[in-house]
Order: structure tokens, then C-alpha cells, then sequence
């Protein structure tokens, strides 16, 4: 997921509640503003240690002591979710959690369950939440922190009428240079020795048990030294200026009894049912990870050169005071360096300028673009796909391949045709291949928000392993499920050739879209500023 200020705006439909808005960001521009920060002693990571199972097979794993680190592919939505359950029960000293999202769903707060039965077994919990969805959280969420051994923290967070979206909404706009930064970074470490990082938030449409809509997304388990430099990342945020202890901004009339009788209702089975066990083995072959942490001797992971690294913190107060060493810039430079090809998967891009310039110098030196992200009708962010139809002309006269992930498409593909069934199927992995050589990984967009105004982690992976297998797990060489964008014969417009099944049929105009939802689009786009989005 990825809000927009464009989204944010289509929620206020109608004079009306434009009037109601901006009546209402008068009034709370005067309500309370942020608590003081607490100058509180920073709290820091706990280190690996032998002393627990996770320790062990984190050693186990990085026993060539090379520098390099372990790493495996989370491709499937079930090995994924199994992964951060079977790492929560293992754990014995430590858990720091990093999202974006945490879903007021099934998925969130089974999570949540775990988290809490983890503290009460004497690990010590830390979960760092963007504040953005957290609306009607806060009893669910300060039932967490009541533990002795749980503690819960906001990003960037909301003060006033923190209970309902719509109420949110107006602060939004009463506030709106401040609240307009998120932290949309994805992290889990466990143990100090194993982690995850990549495109999921914590909800159920990540993890495809979601009945309407749902995402295909790619994360990353790893060992070794980046899970050391991923544990600095996350102190940097949970000690930041911008971090604030959800009790000093959550009202709360409730005991701790009660808040913890009521997260004990709202995280039962009846709310909360366990997921369907993964199978034997996921598309690359390796068994689930609790199977294979029954066995830490036989253990063995792709070793690559692996760094982590993330965002300022301070980017949410609108300050970019290294701004050579953002996520972005660091993608960028990676990407300079292609010698033979670059493909890029992102659910939202819109290169602009820069981009277009860089894409330019890349096609004189003979390096081959490949760019995977949703079509229109497939998007969870159309507006973002509006202002990325713009370039697509100029990329494809570059010689750049296009591509554009189809809920049709993908059911006609035995991939994907079970896992979707009736919901809606999109795009969410963020992913670059360069010269089959080099992957990067996280939460960042190809897009002027994740650049710009979002905070971002990301993960640079050298390993020829690693790209063979998601090339061979996404079938990128032979893509399906998606429409081949191209060049009609004028040269000046496109159409979409079909690769879901042996018809692949040609569309000259946006595929599984109206004409009037195109049109509504577009002039809504003109008066969006494009770094919005």
C-alpha cells in the first residue's frame, strides 16, 4: 500500500465536506500539538548471541565468517507469514518490528497475539508502527504495552480525535506539512540474528487472505552481518526525534486490566484464526522455516554480500540532511553501474526528468530496461499510474520493455490462477535485478514519494544465486500474467499484447478500464502535484 496525497483528497467527495474539511482544520490547528519528547536513555538492539536457538543457527549459518551474509527468498505470501510466526516463537530475547501497517484484521492481530505471549515468556518486544493506519488501534495497541517486556511506538503520530479516519482526515489537513512525511519502512528482526525485510506490511492482503484484493510482494530472510547493520537502522528510528511512546499520545481511560481482558477478546481464534499451514516445499524448493530450524547442523542459505540501509528518521520534519545517502540515491547509483541490464519491479513509477535522463544514458551505453509495475485498472494507486502513462511513450521509443501486472492476465497464468481465485491480484514487490548480478530490496517505490517525502529501507544484495532464483521463481525470462506493452505502428501510441494465455490478445486502449474512469483520472491528475505522488 502506498497512500497518496491524491487518495487522501478522493476521500472528501463534494462541497460539502470540503467546507466541513477546512472548518475543521481551523479548529484543530489550535488543539494540542505533539507532547514534549522525553529525553529518555537509548534503547539499543541485543546483540546474536549462542545463547539462543536463533543465535545458534544464525552462527551456524555465517560460520565461513567471510563478511558475507545468508540470505533466502520469502516469495510465497504463506512461507512468509509462517516465517515471522515460527521466528516470534522462537525467539528468547528480543523482537523489533517495523511497519508501515499493521492491519486491524485477522492477520494484524493474530501478529499481535504472538507479540504479546512472546513478551509474557520474558522476551522483550519493540514495535515501531507508522501512525497513518493505526485509526481505532490505540486500545488493541496500548493492550500490548501493558506487558512488562512490550513496548509500542508511533512514528510521526496524530494527537487530536485519534479514534475515527474521518476525524483523522482533518487533522491531516490542519497539519498537513508535517503529517504529509511517513515512515514506510518494513523490518522484523529476530533475536538479534535473523531478519526479514522486503514490500510486506502486516495485514491480510499481504499475505493473500484477503478476500477482496490482494498483493504479490518478495521479501528477504537474512543472516549475518546485515541483520547487524538492519538492528542499527531500527535503534536509529525507535530512539528518533520523530518517535513517540503510544501513551503519551493515546487518551485512555481503561485499566491495565481491562485494556489486557479486551486485547485478550480482540486477538482470540474468533478474530484471529490461524492461517493455513504452508506446503512441504515453496516454488524454489526449501521447507518452511520451522523445519528447517529442527535441524540447525544441515542448514544452509545462498551466502551473499548483503548492507542494509535506510532513510533519516528526520526526513518526516521535511529535512534531508545527507540527502547522497537516502535509499533512493543509493539505487540510483547501483543502477549507474549496469553494464548489460536493469529490471525494475515497482507497483508505483513515475521516472520523471531525472529518471528519464538516467534511462537515457543507460540505453547509449547498451544497457537493456526492463520495467514491471501495475496497469491502470490494477492499481491500488491510479492516479500514481496516471502521471507514469505520461512517460511511457518516450521509455518505449528508448527501446525500454514495458510491462503491466493484470488481475485477468494473472488468472489466466497457472501461477497465480488458485491463490487469486475471486479477489483482485496486484502488484507490491519492489525489486531491482541489475546485471543479473545485483538485487535491491525494501520498502521503496520508484516514485517522487518514496524519494522524497516517505521514509525508506532497503537491502543490497550481490549474489548470482539470488537473482537466478527469483528470475526463475517470477518466470522473468518468460513473463505471464501481464500485458506487454508496445509501440503501435505509429510510433506515437501504445497497445497492450496479452501474455496470460495462448490467445494474447491486443488491446489499443487501457485494459480493463473505462473511458470515463480514464478521463475523471486524468483531470483529477492536473491539480496533484506530481512530488505528491
Amino acid at each position: 500500500m502506498h497512500t497518496t496525497l491524491a487518495s487522501r483528497f478522493l476521500a472528501l467527495r463534494g462541497a460539502a465536506a470540503w467546507l466541513l474539511a477546512l472548518a475543521t482544520a481551523f479548529v484543530l490547528a489550535g488543539c494540542a500539538g505533539l507532547p514534549p519528547r522525553a529525553a529518555d536513555t537509548p534503547v539499543l538492539a541485543i546483540p546474536a548471541s549462542n545463547a539462543t536457538l536463533l543465535g545458534r543457527a544464525a552462527a551456524h549459518l555465517d560460520a565461513p565468517r567471510d563478511g558475507l551474509s545468508s540470505v533466502r527468498p520469502l516469495i510465497e505470501a504463506s512461507f512468509a507469514l509462517d516465517a515471522r510466526l515460527e521466528l516470534i516463537r522462537r525467539a528468547q530475547s528480543s523482537l523489533d518490528v517495523q511497519t508501515y501497517q499493521l492491519g486491524n484484521d485477522k492477520t494484524g492481530r493474530l501478529l499481535l497475539r504472538e507479540l504479546r505471549d512472546a513478551a509474557r515468556r520474558g522476551v522483550r518486544v519493540r514495535l515501531l508502527l507508522d501512525d497513518f493506519y493505526t485509526s481505532g488501534m490505540d486500545p488493541l495497541l496500548l493492550g500490548l504495552a501493558t506487558e512488562s517486556n512490550a513496548s509500542v511506538r508511533l512514528f510521526n503520530p496524530f494527537v487530536n480525535a485519534r479514534d475515527h479516519s474521518a476525524t483523522r482526515w482533518m487533522e491531516f489537513l490542519g497539519d498537513f506539512r508535517r503529517l504529509n512525511h511517513r515512515m514506510h519502512n518494513k523490518l522484523f528482526v529476530a533475536d538479534g540474528a535473523i531478519a526479514i525485510a522486503g514490500g510486506r506490511n502486516l495485514a491480510d492482503e499481504y499475505f493473500l487472505r484477503s478476500e477482496v484484493a490482494n498483493f504479490i510482494d518478495f521479501e528477504l530472510l537474512m543472516a549475518g552481518p546485515v541483520v547487524a547493520e538492519s538492528a542499527a537502522v531500527f535503534d536509529t528510528y525507535w530512539n528518533s526525534d520523530v518517535v513517540y511512546p503510544i501513551e503519551t499520545v493515546a487518551i485512555n481511560h481503561r485499566t491495565p486490566a481491562v485494556l489486557k481482558a479486551d486485547f485478550e477478546t480482540a486477538t482470540s481464534l474468533r478474530f484471529a484464526p490461524w492461517p493455513d499451514p504452508p506446503g512441504d516445499g515453496d516454488v524454489l524448493g526449501d521447507p518452511p522455516l520451522g523445519l528447517q530450524l529442527l535441524n540447525i547442523p544441515t542448514l544452509q542459505w545462498m551466502r551473499a554480500d548483503a548492507h542494509a540501509s535506510a532513510d533519516s528518521p528526520n526526513k518526516a520534519l521535511g529535512v534531508m540532511r545527507h540527502p547522497t545517502e537516502s535509499v533512493a540515491q543509493r539505487f540510483h547509483e547501483l543502477a549507474a553501474t549496469a553494464r548489460s541490464s536493469v529490471l525494475v519491479i515497482s507497483p508505483y513509477f513515475i521516472p520523471g526528468d531525472e529518471g528519464m535522463a538516467r534511462i537515457r544514458e543507460g540505453r547509449r551505453r547498451g544497457v537493456q530496461v526492463s520495467v514491471i509495475t501495475n496497469s491502470l485498472a490494477d492499481s491500488d494507486e491510479p492516479l500514481v499510474n496516471i502521471n507514469y502513462n505520461r512517460y511511457r511513450v518516450d521509455m518505449l521509443k528508448l527501446g525500454v520493455e514495458l510491462y503491466e501486472v493484470s488481475t485477468q492476465q494473472l488468472k489466466r497464468s497457472g501461477q497465480f490462477r488458485d491463490l487469486l481465485k475471486k479477489a483482485r491480484g496486484r502488484l507490491h514487490a519492489k525489486l531491482a535485478l541489475i546485471d543479473r548480478e545485483w538485487v535491491m530490496l525494501g520498502s521503496m517505490n520508484l516514485d517522487p514519494r518514496s524519494a522524497l517525502l516517505n521514509t525508506e529501507f532497503g537491502v543490497r544484495v550481490r549474489s548470482f544465486d539470488l537473482t537466478q532464483a527469483l528470475l526463475y521463481a517470477y518466470q522473468l525470462d518468460d513473463i505471464e500474467g501481464v500485458y506487454r506493452v508496445v509501440l503501435k505502428p505509429d510510433g506515437e501510441n501504445v497497445q497492450w499484447i496479452g501474455t496470460g494465455d495462448v490467445n494474447n490478445e491486443v488491446l489499443d486502449s487501457e485494459p480493463d478500464s473505462s473511458m470515463l474512469t480514464r478521463f475523471q483520472l486524468l483531470l483529477f491528475s492536473w491539480f496533484v502535484p506530481t512530488d505528491q505522488l
